[in-house]
């Protein structure tokens, strides 16, 4: 007996079903995927997110881990981002986490839970950096919501940070990054009101620039190194 008769058969009924409105839907879409959108999501299956945000297929490029992380030594997540940027040429990056995201609450307790303690540790890092807001936060709950909506902002600015987008932008591409929560109790989105558009969003000691002098922060001395014969 086929145990995933089920799936099969909702595949089909689904496929007649579009087939039925559009005809020509899938012999179009096999030619080829042009979306504006890439989305960079948790992995929790109550967060489905081309249905979220009322997508068709190709309408949106879908990465997603646990707790919607973006580290620079991930190759699978920058080599998504890459092929999205420089391949697809989408316009718009979108991170989005999830309140009582399972991931976000586990690295908030000294709990050892195996391999996914080395993932988690990235959260960590985003605790430590906000501890102060987020202990003085009473309510274990809100507490998490809040680092859950924190994490999504260090991603962030995790992604402006790869050169990847940094050598779009310098390019003058048309890219944005922005950050979202899903509420799972109402299937409802909130904007975080992070946003980075060019270069000059970011952080001075970020800003990757390809000529081969170097400007670090204007507040601190200014220190021009020419690589040139060195």
């Amino acid at each position: 007996m086929n145990q995933l008769k089920r799936l099969y058969d909702n595949n089909v009924a689904w496929a007649e079903k579009i087939k039925k409105n559009k005809p020509n839907f899938f012999s179009d879409l096999s030619k080829q995927q042009s979306p504006e959108y890439l989305w960079i999501g948790c992995s929790d299956s109550r967060v489905v997110s081309e249905q979220l945000v009322g997508l068709q297929p190709g309408e949106l490029f879908v990465h997603r881990n646990i707790a919607n992380v973006v580290v620079p030594t991930d190759l699978n997540c920058l080599s998504v981002i890459q092929f999205a940027v420089e391949v697809l040429k989408v316009k718009h990056i979108i991170v989005c986490g999830h309140y009582g995201c399972g991931g976000v609450k586990a690295s908030m307790q000294s709990i050892e839970h195996g391999l996914i303690d080395n993932w988690l540790c990235h959260i960590k890092s985003v605790h430590q950096k906000n501890e102060d807001e987020l202990l003085a936060i009473d309510d274990e709950t809100k507490r998490l919501d809040r680092l859950c909506e924190l994490n999504v902002i260090e991603q962030v600015n995790n992604i402006s940070h790869t050169t990847i987008v940094q050598r779009a932008w310098r390019n003058h591409k048309e890219l944005s990054i922005h950050g979202c929560i899903y509420t799972l109790e109402t299937g409802i989105l909130k904007d975080l009101n992070v946003r980075f558009s060019e270069i000059n969003d970011t952080n001075d000691i970020y800003q990757l620039r390809k000529d081969k002098k170097e400007i670090y922060k204007p507040n601190l001395t200014i220190m021009e190194t020419d690589y040139e014969g060195r």
